[in-house]
């Protein structure tokens, strides 16, 4: 018998050789277009960073590092060593949230005397669960220009990947670490429809996952997004009924960074619809599909004839089971 062919394994070096010989005149076309952009002095220039993949920066991010006159970090080694990666080498200054208002200032300056700054964090975009807020709107107060370089963000890439069918989400960033004020602020999440978005470190997903299915419906599904674009990256949905024991079932489970998606609560509409279900699946039990839809429909206030098709439709379904 012929063993299948592996198409990936047998495409993969042609397709390796074609961008090797192709790529340099690519580039070229691409940083052509790049370098033609303007690139205004006095402007703070937000450039996104990878959050794991140092391949996932744009060529325009790396065109504007080049060109800037200093960039202001969360953590000067980790940007030193990025850039570095990439043949770069600029002035670091130091902005994390212990120091943004006082580094606002000198930015600020710096900025007024016509220099070009970026502001990156250690991983993915500034100022969205990161530092850099604080210097952004102090620069915008200053009258100064602010210029967004898009790329990386954990918490689209997770959305984008989980499958979970809903147009509106909902960032939260990191909870509280300590577990009443946890709870708390998840109580007023309960009634939240959109898709949340949650970041968590290991050492604490552990005290997430119990407070999640602590407070929440066990129906819900919940997306589990561990080491996005690294090479041991995980991305696993199920409900939270069985969140705790997929996170405990292996001890790499709890490692690395997490971007964790819950369901959000269904829509006033569908949470009549649930309620409505649920009373005729009871009254079902003792009265006959007439009887049912006509008593739902005094409890709720729904229309008897949909709660008849739909008693009908409960009725066929149970007695084919």
């Amino acid at each position: 018998m012929t063993e299948p062919i592996d198409s990936a394994s047998t495409t993969l070096p042609l397709m390796q050789d074609t961008l090797h010989d192709a790529l340099p005149n690519l580039l070229h076309e691409v940083l052509r277009d790049v370098e033609r952009q303007i690139y205004p002095s006095a402007t703070l220039y937000v450039v996104a960073t990878p959050i794991g993949n140092a391949g996932d920066i744009s060529l325009r991010a790396l065109h504007t590092l080049s060109i800037v006159d200093a960039v202001a970090c969360e953590d000067t080694r980790n940007t030193g060593h990025l850039l570095t990666r990439y043949g770069l080498s600029k002035k670091l200054i130091a902005a994390h949230q212990h120091n943004e208002r006082e580094v606002a200032e000198t930015l600020i300056r710096r900025l007024q005397a016509g220099e070009r700054i970026a502001l990156v964090s250690d991983a993915g975009t500034p100022a969205v669960s990161d530092p850099g807020a604080r210097i952004v709107d102090a620069v915008r107060n200053a009258g100064l220009r602010v210029a967004p370089l898009p790329g990386a963000s954990a918490a689209v890439a997770a959305l984008s990947a989980s499958g979970l069918l809903n147009d509106q989400f909902y960032f939260v960033g990191f909870l509280p670490a300590k577990a009443k004020q946890r709870e708390t602020f998840l109580f007023k999440l309960k009634s939240v429809t959109a898709t949340m978005v949650f970041y968590e470190a290991p050492h604490r997903i552990v005290e997430t996952v119990e407070a999640l299915t602590s407070t929440f419906e066990a129906t819900r599904h919940v997306v589990f997004a561990r080491e996005l674009t690294k090479m041991f990256e995980e991305i696993h949905r199920c409900t939270l009924a069985e969140a705790n024991a997929w996170i405990n079932a292996e001890a790499n489970r709890q490692k690395g960074e997490f971007v964790v998606l819950l369901e959000g609560a269904p829509a006033a509409g569908d949470q009549d619809e649930i309620e409505a279900e649920r009373i005729l699946k009871i009254l079902l039990q003792e009265c006959s599909v007439k009887q049912a839809a006509t008593l739902a429909a005094h409890i709720t206030g729904q229309k008897k004839n949909a709660l008849y098709d739909r008693a009908l439709q409960m009725k066929a379904d149970s007695e084919s089971h």
